[in-house]
């Protein structure tokens, strides 16, 4: 047995101590602890995953709507490309000229070239003048565009011809006219002849016509290249028309 004097007396802290020990095993001991709420804890656990899969299938729904959206639009208007407008009423035709501009036949020539306008039949040009030769005159014939026998500020024509085994070879200057001349015209007995112009390069204001033509036995030829610079095949043309870009007289001869 101890000696109560031996023992220690406990102090004021540790006698608190104890009490509170006391007293809150006695609360713990009337408390009753509740039951946990696992239905209502798995319930809303169930809701908060469809909440949370609404959530994402809301969001990828709305991702598929934007290519979709960018796409209709594409195709709307491709849609309308493809559409077929009315057709526009065609512009009246302009009426057809009464006055057509022939085509233009000269040709511009350096000086001394040769131009071959049927066998045997050639001219050149040189400052100078107009030079050629016939079947019927090989050696070089001239006419002068320079030494006052012609008026180059007046607008004329000058024919020269000569006539071989049924052919009429005609020729002749031109010069005075007004704007660019172009093609010839040739009125003579056996119908109208078409020929062709030349002019030497850098000489503008006068050029050499030509042409030929069949000539028939009661065509009224008549040949004569010395008849002055109008003269030769007063019979057989009747009129020489040299045209120019326009359609316009450019310069002409009426010999009869």
């Amino acid at each position: 047995m101890n000696d109560p004097r031996t023992e220690a007396e406990p102090g004021p802290e540790q006698a608190e101590t104890g009490w509170l020990r006391e007293a809150l095993a006695e609360v713990a001991h009337d408390i009753t602890p509740s039951r946990l709420p696992l239905a209502a804890v798995e319930h809303q656990g169930r809701r908060l995953r469809r909440r949370r899969r609404a959530t994402v299938l809301g969001a990828g729904f709305g991702l598929l709507l934007v290519p979709l959206a960018l796409v209709a639009p594409r195709a709307t208007g491709s849609g309308t490309e493809r559409t077929t407008p009315p057709a526009a009423s065609a512009p009246a035709a302009p009426p057809p000229s009464t006055s057509a501009s022939p085509a233009s036949t000269l040709r511009v020539v350096a000086p001394g070239e040769r131009v071959t306008a049927a066998p045997g039949f050639r001219l050149w040009l040189t400052a100078e003048g107009k030079h050629w030769t016939a079947p019927t005159s090989p050696e070089p014939e001239f006419r002068s565009a320079v030494d006052g026998n012609i008026d180059r500020n007046t607008p004329g024509v000058s024919l020269q011809s000569e006539m071989a085994d049924g052919r009429a070879y005609l020729s002749g200057l031109y010069y005075g006219g007004k704007g660019v001349a172009s093609a010839v015209e040739i009125e003579t007995t056996a119908g109208t002849v078409h020929g062709k112009l030349i002019e030497l390069v850098g000489h503008p204001g006068w050029g050499v016509w030509y042409a030929t033509t069949r000539v028939g036995s009661d065509a009224g030829f008549d040949a004569d290249p010395d008849a002055g610079p109008n003269g030769g095949s007063l019979d057989f043309v009747s009129q020489v028309t040299v045209r120019d870009t326009e359609g316009g007289t450019y310069a002409q001869l009426k010999p009869r």
